[in-house]
């Protein structure tokens, strides 16, 4: 017959240490995940320091332009000395953006900077929407003109445009009329040439991507003639919002800014432009703005052997990368954790290479 033992428990040497109490594990327990837990959160803030350190010097600046007084940031290299630096003057495109842009166009200032060039970004004014793109070359003319007499780490002789979408019709005038030494470069990013083509072309475009049929498209464009003979005659905003098929979220002062820009088109400034270097910049995803009909005019346009262009495949129309735009999550993560991983391979470093030519 096998007999089983039953084990019981022995008492605990002298000095030893038996079980612990429930109460005592539970406490160690909370105490490690705490701890593991600090550990993880120190780690995640250090990478975020460390990803959003872009070796700049920033400097807070009020400018008088286009009439009001705007505040924004003068970003000169970092380690470089007190220059006088050449300088990258942003011009924004729709909507309403401040200096930075929330942070997006840091890492555009980080490649400047490596190319030895500080960047000028001014907070849209709160009324941007009575603006017309007049008015906004006046800005910008004002704001360079700011920079060359007011501040000593800027080269006056070496000041250039940046600029994305809306500022295709606003780059142009600033070189066009420019006064001495004028305008010495342009990086033009998503840029249209015409305001009608333009919303054809994203009208469309959305369209596609949405799988619309052909009832549906032929819909659609008929709604957007019907709106633009509206603007031609300048309809006031009751008589479109009367219509049945009005935008619910377009709103007065839209409706203005659109009756004052409406007939937008750069072709005629592209040709009073004086020969300067230009690099035209647009993604392959763009549904806003028809890359290849931009690049077709510039050629026809300007001056020869003035034209850089570069396409990136997989890129959108704010040339962020098209799968991390699509996802709302990872482009939340990507901008917080790797914001320079925002933008398709080689963007960066194309533009520094430009700038680093026009030295």
């Amino acid at each position: 017959m096998i007999r089983f033992r039953t084990s019981r428990p022995r008492p605990a040497a002298p000095g030893g240490s038996g079980p612990r109490p429930p109460r005592r594990r539970l406490r160690t327990a909370l105490f490690r995940t705490a701890a593991a837990l600090l550990a993880a959160a120190l780690l995640l803030t250090g990478v975020v320091l460390w990803q959003h350190d872009y070796g700049l010097r920033e400097e807070r600046v009020t400018v008088r332009a286009g009439g009001n007084d705007l505040r924004g940031v003068l970003a000169t290299p970092a380690g470089r000395g007190p220059g006088p630096f050449p300088l990258v003057v942003l011009v924004h495109g729709d909507g309403e953006v401040d200096a930075t842009h929330e942070g997006f166009y840091r890492p555009y200032w980080e490649a400047f900077a490596r190319a030895g060039y500080a960047s000028l970004s001014l907070d849209k004014p709160a009324g941007w929407l009575g603006q017309s793109m007049d008015d906004r070359a006046r800005e910008t003319l004002d704001a360079i003109a700011w920079a060359a007499r007011t501040r000593p780490e800027v080269d006056p002789a070496r000041i250039g445009l940046w600029g994305a979408s809306q500022a295709g019709w606003v780059m142009p005038k600033v070189v066009a009329r420019a006064p001495a030494p004028g305008v010495r470069f342009v990086i033009a990013v998503g840029t249209a040439v015409n305001w009608h083509r333009q919303g054809e072309y994203h009208l469309r475009a959305g369209l596609r991507a949405e799988g619309a049929d052909a009832e549906r498209t032929a819909r659609a464009l008929r709604t957007r003639e019907d709106t633009l003979s509206l603007l031609r005659r300048g309809a006031a905003f009751g008589e479109y919002r009367a219509r049945p098929d009005a935008d619910p979220q377009l709103t007065a002062e839209r409706w203005a800014f659109i009756s004052r820009n409406h007939t937008a088109d750069a072709t005629a400034d592209l040709r009073a432009m004086p020969p300067v270097p230009v690099l035209l910049i647009s993604g392959a995803d763009d549904l806003n703005v028809d890359g290849a009909e931009t690049e077709a005019v510039y050629r026809g346009l300007l001056a020869p052997g003035t034209l850089t262009v570069r396409r990136y495949p997989e890129a959108t129309h704010a040339l962020v990368r098209t799968p991390v735009e699509g996802s709302a999550w990872r482009l939340a993560l990507t901008a917080v954790f790797a914001p320079r991983a925002l933008f398709p391979p080689g963007l960066l470093d194309d533009q520094r290479r430009f700038l680093e030519e026009q030295r």
